[in-house]
């Protein structure tokens, strides 16, 4: 659902909303309540990408004939560079995982599972995000290959919170690869305070990277499938963040603020972002002093591992931060 609150975005773009039957009920963006934004987001273009509904398989079928080059395609840079981001990230993101070599290939093996499931498995050259929804994980993963039969290698990880069922409104995170696209348009939070004092998208300029509609599994009553808007944005940077690494969300993907600007001033996700700017287009959405990336990615892909004993690597938040989440800390966002 739109932001009932935003300000009206710049851009107009087509409306290519997926038609509800009368049963269906679907997510109110994942933030309605949770303060304003600062632009409304496109209603998606969820028309164009087949949707796979059977449980336990992905949720979006990607577009890769839809996906432009990144610059490091288009001009065949060498992709030695792209390591260096790793770097980058160990600097500026200060949530991290250490993660072990084992589980490194672990989830490499899973990403490239998921993208071949969905079309696009010969993608190489460029960063893919990858996250496991597994309640015992709640991990967030940057990945790279230089070529389409290489090893994936993983640059960074930090923890996320997925969706919590249980409540009304509360979809469990849905599984698929999902292309990020000026198709579904991003837009920034406004940083303002909810009714119970919360501000669901973080804290002012923060990025809310917009996925458009996706077919989502219902937390509640007696489950079932229903269209959700599903986001990746940051968080409270008081009340929420420091929970980050258990499901809290409404079905979004909930980010570190760090990670979100991280995210937002590489353009670790921008590709065709910067591909439409490129072609001569004014996209009010990137800041003009960013520093993208020449190997900037086009997926999210969601996954869950399962697991049934949480991994050393992958720790539960405090005893503090726990002990000090807000009472409607699980319905901000």
């Amino acid at each position: 659902m739109l932001k009932v609150d935003a300000m009206r975005t710049r851009w107009v773009l087509r409306d290519s909303r997926v038609p509800l039957s009368s049963d269906d009920i679907y997510s109110s963006n994942d933030g309605i309540g949770a303060g304003t934004a600062s632009s409304i987001p496109s209603t998606g273009d969820a028309a164009q990408t087949g949707q796979i509904k059977s449980d336990g398989e992905p949720n979006i079928e990607a577009s890769p004939d839809l996906a432009a080059p990144n610059e490091a395609q288009a001009k065949a840079l060498d992709p030695a560079g792209a390591i260096e981001i790793g770097k980058t990230f160990a600097k500026e993101v200060e949530r991290r995982l250490n993660v072990p070599a084992a589980a490194q290939f672990f989830y490499g093996a899973k990403l490239q599972q998921a993208l071949q499931q969905n079309s696009v498995g010969s993608i190489a050259n460029e960063y893919v995000v990858l996250v496991d929804r597994s309640k015992n994980v709640q991990a967030l993963f940057i990945y790279f290959r230089e070529k389409p039969d290489g090893i994936w290698r993983m640059l960074g990880a930090t923890p996320v919170s997925t969706g919590l069922p249980g409540s009304y409104d509360h979809f469990i995170t849905p599984l698929g690869v999902f292309e990020h696209t000026p198709r579904n348009m991003d837009f920034r939070s406004e940083g303002t305070l909810n009714e119970f004092k919360i501000r669901g998208y973080g804290a002012r300029d923060m990025r809310i990277y917009d996925f458009g509609w996706a077919q989502g599994e219902r937390g509640w009553g007696k489950g079932g499938k229903s269209q959700m808007r599903f986001q990746m944005h940051a968080t409270d940077p008081d009340k929420l963040e420091p929970v980050l690494g258990v499901r809290h969300s409404k079905g979004c993907v909930r980010i570190p603020a760090a990670l979100n600007v991280f995210f937002d001033n590489h353009g670790i996700l921008d590709a065709d972002y910067e591909a439409r700017v490129a072609a001569g287009q004014s996209l009010w959405i990137l800041k003009p002093r960013r520093t993208p990336t020449p190997w900037a990615g086009h997926y999210l892909v969601i996954i869950d591992s399962a697991q049934s004993v949480r991994p050393g690597w992958s720790p539960l938040p405090g005893g503090k931060a726990r002990s000090q989440f807000p009472a409607h800390g699980n319905t901000a966002d």
